[in-house]
Formats: C-alpha cells, structure tokens, sequence
C-alpha cells in the first residue's frame, strides 16, 4: 500500500512538472509571437492580449494600437455579446441551443448584405442622376 501511495504522489508531481513546463512554453510563444499579456485592466470583459491579437490578426503588420482603442474594443465585443444574449433570452425555452444563436446573430450577419445592397442603390441612383442631366440638357437644348 505505501509503494502504492509513493507512485501515486510521483505520478501527482510529474503531472503538476508536466503542466508547469507546458505553461512556460505557452508563454514563450505568446512573447514570440508578440502578444504577451497586459496587465489586466480593471472592468474589461474579455483578456485584453486576445482581443490585441485577434486585432494585430486583421490590421496591417505597421499599425500601432492605442491603448484607449484595445479598450474600447474589448467594450464594444462586451456590447455585443450581451445584446446576442439578450435576443437569445427572449425564447421561452429553458435550454439555449444553436438555432437560437444563429437567429440572434443574424442582424450581424446582414450587416455586410445590406451594405453591398447600399453600394448597388447608390451605382443605380448615380445612374439615374446622369440620364437626368442628359435629359435636363436635351429639354433646355430644344
């Protein structure tokens, strides 16, 4: 039973060296990658060096961010979870599942439609402009 109890307190210390070792390298590669942790920030939702990072991910490699950015970033993503949460709260279910999610972001999701859709009116209405000055001129011609 001791034997028993010693391997088990040697499996327990190799483990807890195992997780030690894989955290040391998990940070080595977010300093090498460059984004290393900030100091926590009182009140934000979210890590900040994530929201850093999923940024640095999107904008050009030359860009530097400021710190009021990252923040008001991190708030706006708090923003927006809350108002999926808020969509998905309204079913009287008990249970939130993926359906509920799709729907709830689904404004998000038209954000980019209704935005080509913006761009298609206005090439059209621009186009109309210009046979309306053609007009105006043939009328004022005659």
């Amino acid at each position: 039973m001791r034997l028993l109890w010693n391997d088990l307190n040697t499996f327990e210390t190799l483990i807890s060296t195992v997780i030690k070792v894989e955290e040391k390298e998990a940070e080595k590669k977010m300093v090498a990658e460059g984004t290393e942790e900030e100091p926590t920030e009182e009140g934000l939702p979210f890590p900040n060096a994530r929201v850093v990072a999923i940024m640095r991910k999107y904008l050009a490699h030359d860009k530097m961010i400021k710190s009021e950015v990252k923040k008001a970033m991190n708030r706006f993503l708090e923003q927006v979870v809350a108002d999926v949460c808020k969509r998905m709260d309204q079913y009287p279910y008990a249970m939130v599942d993926y359906w509920m999610f799709e729907k709830a972001i689904e404004p998000y999701g038209k954000v980019k439609v209704l935005g080509e859709e913006k761009e298609r009116v206005i090439k059209h209405l621009e186009t109309m402009r210009t046979d309306v000055e053609a007009l105006i001129r043939d009328i004022k011609n005659v």
